[in-house]
């Protein structure tokens, strides 16, 4: 345990700042996992809307730091591309 009181603030905050991410990207799987049960389901019109929704998150989860920008680009290129697919 830390001793000095900046230390232990410290400690509090990225406590804090790991359920807030943690939060972020548990939020992030279901709505790409249910971008792709509705792709794989073959609902074009729950397809689109569960796909905008998985890419307005993992934008989001750029914005706040969480993924790699990279990331994001190949995670949405890949849900695209099964997008297509369907048609």
């Amino acid at each position: 345990m830390p001793n000095i009181k900046s230390a232990k603030k410290r400690v509090k905050v990225t406590k804090k700042k790991t359920l807030i991410n943690q939060m972020h990207k548990t939020a992030l799987k279901t709505a790409v996992k249910k971008a792709e049960a509705a792709i794989a389901a073959g609902d074009k019109e729950a397809s689109k809307t569960a796909f905008n929704a998985a890419v307005k998150k993992l934008d989001q989860s750029v914005s706040h730091g969480i993924l790699h920008k990279n990331t994001a680009a190949r995670k949405k290129s890949q849900l695209a591309l099964k997008l297509a697919k369907l048609g």
